[in-house]
Order: structure tokens, then C-alpha cells, then sequence
């Protein structure tokens, strides 16, 4: 799999900036306010829903574009390969159908007719 330069770079930046976020709350560089989140339940709950749904959103997703790599990585999926089989089959009936003119023209019958009633 071939992952782009600006992609990579994103979340390179992405995870060095959460780390150094790390470093300075473990180092007491600064502290998050969470007195206020034991304070106030209704915002701690409130957070807690949010984070909850875009962790729930995310983790789709990532198993869509999981299952969509697995997939693809497969040989043809059952309807592609249904396809395939209807495609087949057409073409056989296609052929039959064209051996069939033949033969019907190199026996000397004449076309059916196109319109109105018969002789």
C-alpha cells in the first residue's frame, strides 16, 4: 500500500504533538483543569457522550476502509463474480443465437415475416 508523502507527514505531526502534550503534563510543565470535570458532572457527562460518539463514528470508519482493503485484496467479490457468470451466459445465448440465424440461412428458409398476417 502506497501512502502519500503529505498523509504521512499529517499524522506524523499529529502524534508528535500529542506526545509532546504527554511530556508536559507528566513533567507538570502545565495541568489540565479537571477539578472543574469533578465539579461539574453535567459537562463531564456531556464530554464523555461526546467523546463516546466520535469514538463510535471514527471506529466505523476505520472498519469500512479495513474491510473495503480486505475485500479488494481478495480475488472478485459474490456479485462481481455473478456478474461475470451472467456475462457468460449472455454471450453463450448470444452466440447460440447467431448460430441459429445461420443455420435457419443456409437451409433456404426465408425470413419470418416482419408484419401483417402469414401466406
Amino acid at each position: 500500500m502506497k501512502v502519500s508523502r503529505p498523509f504521512l507527514v499529517f499524522w506524523i505531526v499529529v502524534v508528535a504533538v500529542l506526545f509532546v502534550i504527554e511530556l508536559a503534563e507528566v513533567t507538570s510543565l502545565f495541568t489540565l483543569p479537571i477539578g472543574s470535570v469533578v465539579g461539574n458532572p453535567i459537562a463531564f457527562v456531556f464530554a464523555l457522550t461526546f467523546t463516546t460518539l466520535l469514538a463510535l463514528v471514527g471506529a466505523i470508519f476505520i472498519g469500512l476502509y479495513i474491510s473495503q482493503r480486505w475485500l479488494s485484496s481478495r480475488d472478485f467479490s459474490p456479485f462481481e463474480v455473478e456478474m461475470l457468470k451472467m456475462r457468460r451466459d449472455v454471450a453463450e445465448l448470444k452466440t447460440s443465437v447467431d448460430e441459429l440465424r445461420g443455420t435457419g440461412a443456409k437451409t433456404g428458409e426465408a425470413d419470418p415475416p416482419t408484419g401483417g398476417r402469414p401466406p
